[in-house]
C-alpha cells in the first residue's frame, strides 16, 4: 500500500454506508484525513437492492475511528440541494473546512431505453449526475471562500466512456459525470482545486450482488457478452473496493498536484479492447 500524508485534512465522503464509499472512508483515515461520512439512510424505489442504512454508516464511522481519526456522520440525499448545502455547512461548522470531496454516493438499475419509466430515469440522473453536481457546487464554492485549494473526485464508470445494454439511463449520468468533471477542473483551477474522476470496472459491492439477486447472474453475463469480460486478466473476476480506493488516495494527494480534468479508468483492461 502505498503511504500518504492526509494529516490535518478533512475528507467529505458521500456513499459511505457500504461498499466503495465505507472504503474510500477507511483509507482517508488511514492516511491521516479525519472523514464526513455521509450516505441516504433509506431506500429509492427505482433501486431493487437495499441502498445503505443508518446502522452501516455508523459502522463506517467506527472504521474511520480505529483508524485513529474523527468521524461525523451525516445522512444526506444527495438529489437535494437543501440536504447536501446543510451536511456541508455541519461539516465546516464541526471541523472548521473541507479539503477533499469524494463524490461517490450512486445507484444502479436496469431497463432498456425505450421500456423504462421516468421514474427510473429521473432516480439514476438525480442521483448519480445532479448529486455529483450538487456536492462539488457547495464543497467547491467552500474551496474558493477559503483560498487555499481543494481536491474533488468523482466515481464515473467504464459506462462513461461506452454505450451498455439496459443502462441508458447509468451510461447517460456516467458521461455527463465525465463532461462535468472536464468543466469544473477548468473553472475551479484559477482556485488551485483539482478536480477528477475514476471509472472502475466491476467492483464487488452491494450494488453487484444485489443486481445478481433482482435479475439474476444471466443478465450481466448477457451484459458482459456484448461488451466484453470486465476483467482480462486471469482471474476475470471483480476488483474489490481498496483497488478504487487507492486511485482516490492518489488523485487526493499532492502526488497528483498537477493532475487534473482526467478520467482515469481503473478497469481490468475492459476499455483495451
Amino acid at each position: 500500500m502505498v503511504s500518504y500524508d492526509f494529516s490535518g485534512k478533512v475528507a467529505f465522503v458521500t456513499g459511505a454506508a457500504h461498499g466503495q464509499g465505507e472504503s474510500h472512508a477507511q483509507h482517508y483515515a488511514r492516511h491521516g484525513a479525519d472523514v464526513v461520512v455521509t450516505d441516504i439512510g433509506h431506500n429509492v424505489d427505482s433501486v431493487p437492492y437495499d441502498l445503505g442504512t443508518s446502522d452501516e454508516l455508523e459502522e463506517t464511522a467506527g472504521l474511520v475511528e480505529d483508524e485513529g481519526q474523527e468521524a461525523l456522520t451525516i445522512e444526506m440525499d444527495v438529489r437535494s440541494e437543501d440536504e447536501v448545502a446543510s451536511a456541508v455547512d455541519e461539516a465546516i461548522d464541526h471541523f472548521g473546512q473541507v479539503d477533499i470531496l469524494a463524490n461517490n454516493a450512486g445507484i444502479g438499475s436496469m431497463s432498456d431505453a425505450v421500456e423504462m419509466d421516468e421514474a427510473m430515469w429521473d432516480e439514476m440522473i438525480d442521483t448519480n449526475l445532479k448529486g455529483v453536481w450538487l456536492c462539488a457546487k457547495h464543497v467547491g464554492q467552500h474551496f474558493i471562500d477559503r483560498g487555499d485549494g481543494g481536491k474533488i473526485v468523482s466515481t464515473a464508470s467504464t459506462a462513461g466512456a461506452i454505450g451498455i445494454p439496459s443502462q441508458g439511463h447509468y451510461v447517460a449520468a456516467k458521461h455527463g459525470v465525465v463532461g462535468l468533471t472536464k468543466t469544473l477542473a477548468l473553472e475551479l483551477a484559477e482556485y488551485d482545486v483539482n478536480v477528477n474522476c475514476i471509472g472502475p470496472t466491476g467492483i464487488d459491492t452491494p450494488m453487484i450482488s444485489g443486481f445478481n439477486e433482482a435479475y439474476g447472474e444471466e443478465a450481466l453475463g448477457e451484459m458482459a457478452e456484448l461488451t466484453g469480460p470486465w476483467n482480462v486478466f486471469g482471474d476475470g473476476g471483480m476488483l474489490d473496493s481498496k483497488d478504487i480506493s487507492e486511485a482516490y488516495m492518489w488523485l487526493s494527494s499532492d502526488a497528483a498536484r498537477y493532475v487534473t480534468g482526467i478520467y482515469l479508468p481503473v478497469d481490468a483492461g475492459f476499455l483495451a479492447k
